[in-house]
């Protein structure tokens, strides 16, 4: 009878104990997901037709100098990077509402300094035209009576519309403001436009890929500097993405990546 009580009590012990180690498991499993889900995201809002900086390719990846910098930012402090293309003309709302924790796309810092928490500058950047190498446009004169585009919201319609600018604007016949640079191109390859004011950047990306179907006017519209953009109160991450950035500079990260996308001669080092 004894042995039968002591059989019992061995068996419920061992049943309570394999019932503690499936909780445990449970609960290691359950934390694990916990972790795994609540992994720092870091979300960076971009023209996905803005090459080289941030475009989507021929394989449908989005790729570009900024996204390559941000996935480096991303790899250093252990963050996830979200990769989020965005209508240029709505980034203020993708921010302000948190959509996004930052813009990183060539964008412009000159004249908006304080409108976001910026990181230090990192490329120098020009506003400049292209126009079909058989346009017989060569500087700022010809294109009085032209039909020119521009990006909405681009700094190079800023640049066209502020002061210093204001008679060079007022010589085209108009100034046709399109959603983006592929739009943009489109209308030059059918003539409904004669030039495309742009960044020297992204204009000589498009030249080279296109091949000598096009030229850039030597004349400069405007300069400019690019920076990632946060929201004011966001200081605490804007410092934490700028000395990361300040690190790849000093060990020569940041270098090789621009090699990449020869962009070595615009980058502020």
């Amino acid at each position: 009878m004894k042995s039968i009580v002591v059989k019992r009590i061995l068996t419920a012990i061992m049943a309570g104990a394999m019932s503690m180690s499936f909780v445990a498991c449970g609960e290691t499993a359950e934390n694990e997901s916990k972790t795994s889900e609540s992994a720092e995201k870091f979300i960076v809002g971009f023209d996905a037709a803005f090459p080289p900086y941030g475009y989507q390719d021929e394989n449908g990846e989005y790729v570009g100098f900024d996204l390559d910098l941000a996935a480096e930012v991303c790899d250093r402090n252990n963050w996830e990077l979200v990769k989020r293309p965005i209508d240029w003309d709505s980034k203020d709302m993708e921010l302000s509402s948190g959509t996004i924790n930052c813009i990183w796309n060539g964008f412009t810092m000159t004249g908006r300094e304080d409108e976001y928490a910026w990181t230090a500058p990192y490329v120098d950047n020009s506003q400049v035209f292209v126009v079909k190498a058989d346009s017989g446009i060569s500087v700022f004169d010809d294109l009085a009576g032209k039909s020119v585009a521009v990006q909405t919201d681009s700094s190079a319609e800023t640049a066209l519309k502020s002061d210093e600018n204001v008679a060079l604007k007022d010589s085209f016949k108009e100034l046709v403001v399109v959603s983006d640079y592929n739009t943009a191109f489109m209308n030059l390859d059918s003539s409904s436009v004669e030039a495309i004011a742009m960044d020297v950047g992204v204009a000589k990306y498009q030249i080279e890929s296109r091949g000598d179907e096009y030229v850039m006017l030597s004349d400069i519209l405007s300069e400019e500097q690019y920076a990632v953009g946060f929201a004011l109160d966001n200081t605490e991450l804007r410092d934490r993405v700028d000395n990361t950035l300040n690190d790849m500079r000093k060990d020569g990260t940041f270098e090789k990546i621009a090699e990449k996308w020869k962009l070595t001669d615009s980058i502020i080092k």
